[in-house]
């Protein structure tokens, strides 16, 4: 069971998003993930730079004839941050809502 842990590294939108990303797929090319965060090169360098600062993320670079291609990839450590984060969050939702949305406050 996974252990809800807030994780203030991840819960800044781009970065929630771009995990989140990651978390559906083995890899992402950089390209992909730059489109759906409608971010720009150095934007989404930087975020996956701080993630890959922290264990979270992996990057690969290669070429690809004469382009360099990078991708990203989310470690097992990235994988349990995100996890719990989602879970404290959920936790966070839950207290807030009523137990029964039938029983008047």
């Amino acid at each position: 069971m996974t252990q809800a842990r807030f994780d203030e590294l991840i819960h800044p939108s781009t970065r929630l998003t771009l995990v989140a990303t990651l978390a559906a797929a083995d890899w992402a090319e950089f390209a992909f993930l730059k489109d759906r965060l409608g971010l720009s090169d150095s934007a989404l360098s930087k975020q996956l730079a701080t993630l890959e600062n922290a264990g979270y993320v992996t990057t690969e670079r290669h070429l690809d004839g004469n382009r360099r291609k990078v991708r990203a990839h989310l470690t097992e450590r990235g994988r349990d941050a995100f996890t719990g984060h989602i879970a404290a969050l959920q936790e966070i939702v839950a207290a807030a809502s009523p137990a029964d949305p039938d029983t008047p406050s």
